[in-house]
């Protein structure tokens, strides 16, 4: 806890005096242009992998990077992507994957969640991708193939979201998929035939 009162510190001293006249602007505008969903994982930090400035992006983070296909009644990601579309009007959005993903490792591996059955249960949303890469064996190779293919996944799971549905009709909205390399800093760009390509090197 030292550690966050000494970078709120630093941030009061000299990160925000800097930006003064950005967070002044700030706190009577939310204008987002992309939504970003993303793990909930440590080391995958949105607003640093595309140093967006505080403002651009509207993020959701979920164990996984995954999104429930829609289903009526009160659920935080729902809402969260329904405010971001239909109120905040965001033109892009993001659906980010990335390597080491703990949550995707636990599938690939078929580790043993009993002892986190809430974790288990919130996985099943990952059972599409899960299908695709049944045929692999175990290993990186296959953790690699799972994260992307749940990528895919969660990317069909947005379209079912009528916000999304309704943007997409109007075109008033792009989907991206994106599989973050931790090690390496890389960022692929998936696209709907299932190559990719760096984004930047």
């Amino acid at each position: 806890m030292q550690d966050l009162a000494e970078g709120v510190a630093r941030f009061q001293r000299d990160v925000f005096p800097a930006k003064a006249d950005l967070f002044s602007h700030l706190a009577a505008h939310h204008a987002p242009h992309t939504l970003f969903i993303g793990c909930s994982d440590a080391r995958v930090v949105p607003e640093l992998i595309t140093q967006g400035e505080p403002g651009e992006l509207f993020v959701i983070r979920t164990a996984g990077n995954l999104v429930p296909a829609y289903t009526p009644g009160a659920n935080g990601v729902t809402a969260s992507i329904e405010y971001a579309v239909s109120v905040l009007g965001v033109t892009d959005i993001v659906l980010c994957g990335h390597s080491a993903c703990g949550a995707m490792t636990a599938l690939a591996e078929g580790h043993d969640l009993s002892g986190a059955p809430v974790v288990a249960d919130w996985l099943r949303h990952a059972d599409a991708a899960v299908a695709r890469t049944a045929h692999m064996a175990a290993g990186p190779e296959k953790v690699g193939a799972l994260v992307r293919q749940n990528v895919y996944a969660q990317l069909t799971n947005l379209t079912t979201h009528p916000s999304i549905a309704r943007a997409q009709a109007e075109k008033r909205v792009t989907l991206h998929g994106w599989v973050f390399d931790i090690a390496t800093g890389r960022v692929e760009a998936l696209d709907v035939a299932g190559a990719g390509t760096a984004l930047a090197s």
